[in-house]
């Protein structure tokens, strides 16, 4: 089976999922059935698709859009998952779109594979570990971005549709930190299994990364300090978050992006 058979219907999915999502917000008529189902089903043929692409190759393709497809399905499958006992669905209206791009993308621009030369076990945890705290990050940045707009629309006293569909302030807040704090454990597992496994790890193309990663895990540790010691919330919890979040986007795909699709190195 060719892997765009599965590709093109994922995206499509992941975007008629956000089309019925923005449509329940405007008519104010929501089901919330639809688009999450849909977009499952679009997780489902992600899926699929890499791993197609992985038979095919014979290998996973670290490739920057190989990688960020990865990344994309993980977050989706993280917020569906938290969906079904929380109310977070409508982070989706910016995370389902991203998926279904990335997955074009990396259909549109494919390279050949990038084996790992010590791919095992112990590396598996680090990749893997850091992919899902990735992934637990971004949808906790995305959540501050939507928790510093209701704040300003409640502020005003004109909320936007979207605002009121969101869950209360508070709701969002503990949310918030509950996705920072679970992020963070597997940040710490991802650091710490760098360190334990890989040789070199402030190697050359390694060197930025670890210390961007670093700095985010402290900036998120006191983060999470001061919500329990000071009670932190508001624009001190968005603004950590987002820095926070920012430093993990450079750490992980900065170099890859220079690299790979600027300078064409591999």
């Amino acid at each position: 089976m060719n892997s765009i058979l599965a590709g093109i219907p994922s995206a499509l999915a992941y975007v008629i999922a956000s089309i019925l999502m923005i449509r329940e917000l405007i008519t104010g008529c929501e089901r919330h059935s639809k688009p999450i189902y849909l977009a499952w089903l679009g997780s489902i043929l992600h899926g699929t698709y890499l791993l197609l692409t992985l038979q095919q190759y014979g290998n996973f393709n670290f490739s920057f859009f190989d990688t960020a497809s990865l990344v994309a399905l993980f977050i989706v499958l993280l917020l569906l998952v938290a969906a079904l006992d929380k109310p977070v669905e409508k982070l989706g209206l910016a995370i389902f779109p991203l998926a279904g791009v990335l997955v074009i993308l990396d259909m549109v621009f494919p390279e050949k594979p990038r084996h790992l030369s010590t791919y095992n076990w112990q590396i598996s945890i680090h990749i893997l570990s850091s992919i899902v705290a990735f992934s637990l990050l971004n949808i906790a940045a995305i959540q501050a971005l939507l928790l510093a707009l209701q704040d300003q629309q409640l502020r005003s006293h004109h909320p936007k549709r979207l605002i009121l569909a969101l869950p209360p302030l508070q709701a969002m807040e503990t949310l918030l930190f509950q996705m920072i704090g679970t992020g963070l454990l597997f940040l710490t597992a991802s650091l710490l299994s760098g360190f334990i496994f890989i040789e070199d790890l402030f190697a050359q193309h390694l060197a930025h990364k670890t210390v961007l990663s670093i700095i985010a895990w402290m900036i998120f540790s006191s983060l999470l300090a001061g919500r329990i010691a000071y009670g932190w919330r508001g624009k001190t919890a968005i603004q950590w978050t987002l820095i926070g979040f920012v430093l993990l986007l450079l750490a992980y795909f900065g170099s890859k992006l220079v690299l790979e699709l600027i300078l064409k190195k591999t």
